[in-house]
């Protein structure tokens, strides 16, 4: 006895030992996951120094600025007569200021001897392994399962620690995983009546004849589909944090300068779904615990909201889980109280946020998560009458249709008589978008954004990586093996996320927490199943990992075992199970004993052993080229477009700083009033850095102002001069090739024509304004001011006039060009500038919009407001006929594009794996392949190319060392047969970008 007792002491004193330092271990790796999080996004900063990135983000900085030096207060009554001239704009009602907000605070009270440049360069980094942790976290709630609760405490427990802890935190019954299986309607009847007491026979018969005991499990001691606490929530969050510290979708948005409001959002978004998550913890009638976590949700959602107008997905994707749980029969009092509390608290903070109002009562794209608000409230209604009255099923399901009738006829009642016809607003265009084909927004303002095309099967490959082949397996672990209320939200999160990034490849970004949570499902059990080969079967349970566990884990388990949940079964087995010999151990579930050194036993421990072995050297070389290729697309990834390198003739390497030169000519030669026109993609970095009005920017609230704008560039000169002398002193174009503003004019023209109709008459989509197969522009094209200013003095026989415009500089390397607009009138400046001739919406007050000079009403009657398609309120004509000719023009458009044409392209030119085009996009280097590609492209030998191609398809995705390829030359030199033909082999437009971030779309359609 006294032997025995001794053995069982050292053998919890061991395993509570081992337990410390394989936390150790995992609380090591983690750490060193959070610093290759941020040490991967610093390539920008290391390579350019701190410098904001991007457009988006240098407005974000200036307003950033803004509240720094002004405070709050003014910061939200801050109406901005720099931007959109002469309207100007409210940037402290039309912003989501968390971003702002956050650099503030840790530039005044965290790091205050930095500068706020040196901050907001650093915050996507840091943020970057928050949003690492947030997901790791997210992973571990989903990982594991707790349901029953004991309120009784562990007097047992000598150890004044552990009792302390033990007096203070409810102890647990671990929840058995389940199957959604068995969730589903018909499919449920067949799960429980047949396919799970196969299993169970087969388990049993398992352990019976082959282990020699009926408690013991292979490698677990609870079926597979019934999984308690050995489920690996440790390592599953640790390997979701590995991915995710590292995985393209997420480094997309987290690059050192990069301050876009993403960046934040993410790490706001995953902590918001990991307390989600959290709220469902505990027992069906926690109610105390849900109403606390749910409330923290709602708190956690307010940063969420005040951070990105993405925010609607989060409410929404709640709203769905919530609602789904509802759906297979899971409603519980846990459920009712953590959602009503994350509503109410959520809502209510929410609409403070100036930017959103009553946007969340109003918008039909937030009804959603609030009839699922009201629906749990009848149905909570309907469960306590039950319970008091004691309802049979029967008259339960008749009472919830009667409450759900009475309540639909009441709203119907009262919608109607109080809820004025415009009290909804009409769902957004970009919101539309997601729910359509993409050239079918009916709006070419949306339409010109190149990252709202839909993802392709490559573009997930590119930005998850490995990722893409691991997630479903935990997806399918999730749903057939793991499933509980907090898991469950694994799944609805995973085929949102995939529709919607589906729709629109900039979403990718939404794709990168699930991916790397149901990635590190998948892995966290391969790894415990591989790492239990090293313990005797039935003990791994008892490796415990918790701080209450490990502490209990020094004593013996006659000292604790009427702690744990076991105790009743451990005292059934009685002095038989403390009568063993050492060489066997009790089964932690439920007091069952086997030999370990069983021949049998031995025997399946080697294969065990070895299997696991001989997995760990299988996935050896995937995990460095995993790691390779993430710091390859991060390196990519980390370019500022608006400064980059380039590479000379003679192969010197040169940084290309045009663009900010060009802003600071712009703040060190002319007057602080001066009023710069371009187009609006370039208005936020010409107001933060040369700190001159603009026109435009990329807001892009009000249509019919850059249509304006686009009408003004687009026009022949002469008319384009009387518009732009009323509103501006310089012009600044974008030249030099690539993505410049002659590349996107033909967006201009469209945008123009859906509000000043007789810009292209009949052709909504403006086909005639561009360039010929040919290379040589349409006769709009060449008329315009924009191709005038862009090829002034480059192009034979193009010259801008001189008494309307005057060149007045061109940056280093050609990429900027700006002139000054002669014969300005003066009166039209002066009397905007007049306070007097602003609207305000009420006498005194700081909200007061500017209003068009005078001279401009001329032109603005032309105007017809551009309708929205899905603009229900909007009173008069829909517009109908020309939103079906711009539909109509766009298909034949695409057709154009996407079909080789009649004559189809020969069948012998072969389409590669996408693996194989991953890996040949991988290295990027000048060669003679290269070179051949680029003459026989630039050349227009299309024969000669198709045959070169039928004998080495890889050529047709090869890669310069700026990073173009085929592709890109072939839009460079607008060789449309030859880009028929890279399609047909599946080289990508939209996918790919090259060394400047630029995609081949953005090439100009003509040859230089």
């Amino acid at each position: 006895m006294a032997a025995t007792a001794a053995a069982t002491t050292t053998k919890a004193v061991v395993y509570g030992t081992l337990s410390v330092v394989y936390v150790a271990f995992l609380v090591n790796l983690l750490i060193q996951i959070l610093r290759k999080a941020m040490d991967i996004r610093m390539h920008a900063i290391n390579d350019y120094g701190r410098i904001i990135h991007e457009f988006d983000p240098y407005f974000n900085f200036r307003a950033t600025e803004y509240l720094w030096e002004h405070g709050w207060k003014e910061f939200c009554q801050w109406f901005d007569y720099k931007v959109w001239y002469p309207l100007g704009r409210p940037v402290g009602t039309t912003i989501y200021p968390g971003m702002q907000i956050t650099a503030v605070v840790v530039n005044q009270y965290i790091l205050p001897d930095w500068s706020l440049n040196d901050v907001c360069c650093f915050i996507p980094v840091w943020f970057g392994a928050l949003a690492t942790l947030c997901t790791a976290l997210l992973t571990y709630e989903c990982s594991i399962g707790i349901v029953h609760s004991h309120n009784k405490q562990d007097n047992n427990i000598s150890n004044n620690i552990s009792n302390n802890i033990s007096n203070n935190i409810k102890h647990y019954e671990p929840q058995e995983f389940g199957s959604i299986l068995s969730h589903i309607p018909i499919v449920n009847v067949v799960y429980k009546a047949l396919f799970r007491p196969v299993m169970q026979w087969l388990h049993k018969q398992w352990n019976k004849r082959v282990l020699g005991s009926e408690t013991i499990g292979f490698g677990n001691s609870n079926p597979p589909f019934t999984t308690r606490l050995a489920s690996p929530a440790l390592e599953c969050g640790l390997f979701a944090a590995a991915l995710m510290s590292v995985v393209p979708a997420h480094i997309m948005r987290s690059v050192g300068g990069g301050f876009d409001n993403e960046c934040v959002a993410t790490t706001a978004m995953t902590l918001t779904f990991y307390l989600w998550t959290r709220t469902l913890r505990g027992s069906d009638d926690n109610a105390k615990s849900a109403i606390m976590w749910g409330t923290v949700t709602g708190v956690a959602y307010f940063y969420m909201v005040l951070s990105w107008g993405g925010y609607v997905f989060v409410i929404n994707l709640i709203g769905v889980h919530a609602a789904v749980l509802c759906g297979l029969g899971r409603f519980t009092t846990k459920l009712h109280r953590g959602y009503t509390a994350f509503y109410l608290v959520g809502t209510a903070l929410a609409i403070q946020v100036p930017v959103v109002g009553w946007t969340p009562l109003r918008s039909l794209e937030q009804l959603g998560p609030f009839a699922v608000f009201l629906g749990f409230q009848l149905l909570e209604y309907c469960e306590i009458i039950k319970r008091r009255n004691k309802l049979s099923p029967k008259q339960t399901w008749i009472l919830r249709f009667q409450v759900a009738g009475g309540a639909l006829v009441l709203a119907a009642l009262l919608g109607y008589a109080f809820v004025p016809r415009t009290y909804f607003g009409p769902i957004s265009s970009r919101v539309r978008g997601l729910f359509v084909e993409h050239t079918k927004t009916g709006n070419p303002l949306v339409d010109s954004v190149a990252e709202h095309q839909p993802a392709s099967e490559k573009a997930y490959v590119q930005y998850l990586l490995n990722i893409v082949y691991i997630a479903p397996v935990g997806l399918v672990m999730v749903a057939l093996m793991y499933f509980h209320d907090a898991s469950s939200f694994l799944l609805v999160y995973g085929a949102a996320a995939y529709f919607f990034s589906h729709r629109m490849v900039r979403l990718i970004l939404l794709t990168a927490p699930i991916g790397s949570a149901l990635g590190g499902v998948a892995l966290g059990h391969v790894w415990s199943w591989m790492i239990r080969s090293l313990f005797p079967y039935g003990e791994f349970a008892t490796l415990r990992l918790g701080l209450r566990d490990i502490l209990s884990s020094f004593h013996s388990p006659d000292e604790k075992k009427d702690t744990t949940h076991l105790a009743a079964q451990k005292k059934k087995a009685g002095k038989n199970a403390r009568k063993k010999d050492a060489s066997t151990v009790t089964n932690a579930a439920g007091g069952g004993a086997v030999n370990q050194f069983s021949p049998i036993l031995v025997v399946l421990r080697l294969i065990h052993l070895g299997i696991a072995v001989y997995g760990i050297l299988l996935a050896r070389p995937y995990i460095p080229e995993f790691m390779e290729q993430a710091e390859q697309v991060a390196i990519q990834m980390s370019h500022p477009t608006i400064l980059f390198k380039g590479t000379t003739r003679d192969g010197k390497e040169v940084v290309v700083d045009d663009y900010r030169e060009a802003y600071w000519w712009l703040r060190d030669n002319t007057p602080e009033d001066a009023r710069i026109m371009a187009w609006w993609d370039y208005g936020y970095q010409i107001t933060a850095i040369a700190n001159r009005t603009t026109i435009a920017d990329g807001n892009t609230w009000n249509h019919e102002h850059i249509a304006l704008l686009g009408r003004t560039l687009t026009s022949p000169e002469k008319e384009g001069h009387r518009i732009a002398r009323h509103l501006a002193d310089y012009v600044l174009v974008w030249a030099g090739g690539g993505g410049d503003d002659v590349a996107k004019s033909p967006h201009l023209a469209r945008i123009a024509n859906s509000v000043y109709r007789f810009i292209c008459p009949d052709d909504p989509t403006c086909r005639t304004f561009g360039f010929s197969s040919r290379g040589e522009p349409t006769p709009k094209m060449s008329e315009s001011l924009l191709y005038k200013l862009h090829s002034h003095g480059l192009v034979p026989g193009v010259e801008a006039d001189k008494n309307r415009f005057q060149h007045v500089h061109t940056s280093k390397h050609g990429k900027v060009r700006i002139f000054r607009i002669m014969s300005v009138s003066k009166e039209s400046k002066k009397w905007v500038a007049d306070p007097n001739n602003r609207i305000c919406d009420a006498p005194g007050s700081w909200f007061c919009k500017g209003q068009y000079p005078p001279a401009l009403q001329k032109v603005l009657h032309q105007k017809q407001d551009f309708a929205q398609l899905e603009d229900f309120n909007r009173d008069g004509g829909s517009d109908e006929e020309y939103q079906r000719q711009y539909m109509e023009n766009i298909k034949g458009v695409k057709k154009n594009v996407v079909d080789p044409g009649t004559k189809k392209t020969p069948p012998s030119l072969k389409k590669l794996s996408t693996k194989e085009i991953i890996n040949i996009n991988e290295h990027w280097e000048d060669n003679e392949d290269t070179t051949l590609m680029w003459e026989l492209i630039s050349s227009n030998h299309k024969n000669k190319m198709f045959n070169l191609l039928s004998e080495r398809p890889e050529l047709a995705h090869i890669r310069s060392k700026d990073g173009r390829g085929p592709m890109w030359w072939a839009h460079e030199n607008d060789r449309q047969k030859i880009i028929r033909m890279l399609k047909h082999m599946g080289v990508s437009e939209v996918d790919q970008l090259d060394g400047e971030g630029l995609s081949p779309l953005d090439m100009p359609g003509k040859k230089e």
